[in-house]
């Protein structure tokens, strides 16, 4: 203040507030009414720096009080929801030094004790006249108790606002309690809402049957019933699924349109010849998949396809079908296997097939000498039809291809991008087939792999005896052993394997190295026994596969490096020591092992579990069907731990699961086909929305759908 000035004066020359910026929701949310530094920081942490983000932080879960039970109705046994004021609270100590926190609520008609055994940190975080909506069974224990398995803590000020609506429950943070986020939301949602425009056209939402995006919004922060936050979960769940098939449409697209590929006749010459010659007839899902390739082949657009199918369910063969169209078109083909061994065994089967026709395939790998590696190159450089089977041998700088108009990769997430890049690159844009033996639930496939087309192989071959499996206890091992005696006298193969190479300190669990040793001095003591595992040598443990591959072992024990393996058509044991510390679909791959050949096969999952694991075990012993032990598997141990979500170029969801939203993922990828093909740059006005949607959220789109 100047000298002389008055109080108004002074009032008077001070510059005027800067006004808070208009809400948006690209708004900071620091200009949020209640939202401090310290608050913004906690925020940060969720991922939310703007006002939007606030609304795209969506419930993880709802709890039901629109069925609130009275506290004098909730009977011993029942499993209930109810609401109460805390009256009194407290740790208390057991005999066996656990501290339970118990707390004692109160509505209009009486009182109930509710405890969490092991849990006295909550004794800071709940407190006297705060309203808890808890969720549980209730047990007799000196009077009524309830141990909730979900609670919710409403605050001091909430009595009678959870009764009769549901109640939205929000992925949390230090210093961000699930109340203050819920209050927060619920402060800002009526102003936010009319912010949001719908990106989507009208005829799109009606075809996948979700609302509009600030209806779902609501519907997800403010439902009036579990039903109504589940059909807006669905619209955001949708969006995610649409913008990500449409990238992934468009991507095939733009692969397959930007470079033609060849165009294959179908002169049903060698196809036909091979058709004829097979012992077997061939299923429906291969007959299916050979039509599909065929399509691909003999259009102007280059194939990019996946065929997946589960263990033995023939995808040799629908490869060879495949190749036989390049080879009666003239072309050469490359059949390229993860390692040697798989590519010897690929080299022996179908030579197999293909002699009826008078067709020998030339094998190329590191092991060839430098005689027979001269020659195959020689037969690859002339332009006559060829297949080469190889291994990563086939992309070395002296391979070179005259006329290469097919690539085949199995095992094809054991390449990287740029492996199989550089074999498509020793031809004019070859066709491409890709092969994998892990079989993959089709909504997912589609989400994984949604830049390829796909076919699947859902059913085994006739005449082959599914694998018997069994789960036995510790018990029970010298029996087991005593049986796989029995089997080796009978002259077949046995599988022994563990999770570990050697034993560790910190896990109880038995190793191969040691179970070995143990092995080869009691259950195994006069047979031919040897031991593989991945910290040895590559060119050792192809010997000892090539050995036990040709019956000069008896007994192999292993760790997982057999888990895809080639085929031993003699090995009809196979036991699992530890099982419960595999995944299901590991596990199956594993059995996959055996059954390869005429011979009845076993599985034996041996070792004591707990009773959850019990109960998974016994799934997966009734059941051979890979599509569904790999559903079971995603369910359980979650897409990133089964498949490596980055390794596979997963997309990351905010709030889709492909597995649980099977029905909705089909429906995307159906309505992204349909739109692309109607606008495949999507330039039509009602589709403006969307293409800025994509644009801003999705960083790939901008190179495939760029303005103008």
């Amino acid at each position: 203040m100047f000298r002389g000035d008055s109080e108004a004066e002074a009032r008077r020359r001070r510059p005027p507030a800067r006004p808070a910026p208009r809400l948006t929701l690209d708004t900071p949310v620091t200009f949020l009414k209640g939202v401090g530094p310290a608050r913004a920081t906690s925020l940060a942490k969720l991922g939310i720096t703007m006002a939007g983000d606030l609304l795209r932080h969506v419930p993880h879960r709802y709890e039901d009080a629109t069925t609130v039970t009275p506290i004098a109705q909730a009977a011993v046994g029942a499993d209930v929801t109810v609401l109460g004021r805390v009256i009194a609270k407290g740790v208390l100590p057991t005999r066996k030094g656990l501290r339970v926190f118990q707390a004692v609520i109160q509505d209009a008609t009486g009182m109930l004790e509710v405890a969490w055994p092991g849990q006295p940190f909550l004794d800071r975080t709940i407190n006297k006249d705060d309203w808890l909506l808890c969720t549980g069974s209730v047990r007799f224990y000196h009077g009524r108790r309830l141990q909730p398995r979900e609670f919710v803590n409403l605050g001091p000020d909430e009595e009678g606002t959870g009764e009769g609506r549901v109640l939205a429950v929000y992925p949390s943070t230090e210093g961000l309690s699930v109340r203050l986020l819920r209050a927060m939301v619920q402060q800002h949602l009526d102003a936010l809402l009319p912010l949001v425009s719908e990106p989507l056209p009208p005829e799109v939402l009606a075809a996948a049957g979700v609302p509009a995006l600030p209806e779902a919004l609501r519907m997800v922060h403010r439902p009036s019933s579990v039903a109504d936050a589940v059909h807006g979960r669905a619209r955001l769940a949708f969006e995610e699924l649409l913008c990500v098939q449409l990238l992934h449409r468009k991507a095939n697209q733009v692969a397959r349109e930007a470079r033609g590929g060849r165009v294959f006749a179908n002169r049903r010459v060698l196809t036909s010849q091979l058709r004829a010659a097979l012992p077997y007839t061939l299923t429906h899902a291969q007959v299916r998949a050979i039509r599909e390739i065929v399509h691909d082949m003999e259009s102007p657009r280059r194939m990019h396809r996946l065929l997946q199918g589960d263990v033995g369910a023939g995808k040799t063969v629908v490869a060879v079908f495949s190749a036989l169209l390049a080879l009666e078109n003239g072309a050469q083909v490359a059949l390229m296997a993860p390692t040697e061994l798989l590519a010897e065994q690929h080299a022996r089967s179908i030579s197999t097939l293909l002699a009826p026709l008078g067709i020998a395939p030339v094998l190329l790998t590191g092991r060839l000498g430098a005689k027979e590696k001269r020659v195959a190159l020689a037969q690859l450089a002339v332009d006559q039809p060829v297949l080469a089977i190889g291994t990563h041998a086939l992309l070395q700088d002296a391979v070179a291809f005259a006329n290469l108009g097919l690539v085949i990769i199995d095992e094809q997430h054991r390449f990287g991008v740029e492996q199989r890049g550089q074999l498509s690159a020793k031809g004019l844009t070859p066709d491409v087939l890709l092969m994998s033996a892990t079989p993959i639930p089709r909504s997912l496939a589609l989400t994984m792999y949604g830049d390829l087309d796909v076919s699947v192989l859902d059913e085994r071959p006739p005449g082959r005896q599914p694998v018997t499996t069994v789960v036995r206890p510790e018990s029970a091992r010298r029996k087991v052993f005593e049986f796989a005696n029995v089997q080796l006298e009978a002259g077949r193969q046995v599988y022994v394997v563990y999770p570990l190479i050697e034993t560790s300190e910190k896990i109880d669990l038995k190793a191969a190295t040691v179970m070995y040793e143990a092995l080869v001095a009691d259950a195994f003591a006069t047979r031919r026994v040897a031991l593989l595992h991945g910290r040895l040598p590559a060119d050792e443990r192809d010997a000892i596969m090539r050995r036990f591959r040709d019956g000069e072992i008896e007994v192999l024990v292993a760790t997982t490096v057999i888990e895809v393996g080639i085929d031993v058509g003699n090995a009809t044991v196979m036991i699992i020591e530890h099982p419960e510390r595999f995944g299901l679909s590991q596990l199956h791959q594993l059995r996959g092992r055996v059954g390869r050949g005429a011979e009845q096969s076993y599985c034996i999952l041996l070792g004591d579990v707990g009773t959850e694991a019990a109960e998974r075990l016994g799934m997966f012993a009734a059941t051979d069907d890979g599509f569904e032990i790999a559903r079971a598997d995603l369910q359980l141990r979650g897409m990133g731990d089964l498949f490596g979500a980055k390794q596979h170029g997963l997309p990351a969801f905010r709030i889709a699961d492909p597995l649980r939203d099977e029905a909705l993922n089909e429906v995307a990828r159906t309505i992204a086909d349909r739109i692309l093909r109607d606008d495949p740059s999507l330039q039509k006005p009602e589709h403006t929305g969307l293409r800025q949607h994509l644009t801003l959220g999705y960083a790939r789109a901008l190179e495939y759908f760029r303005v103008g």
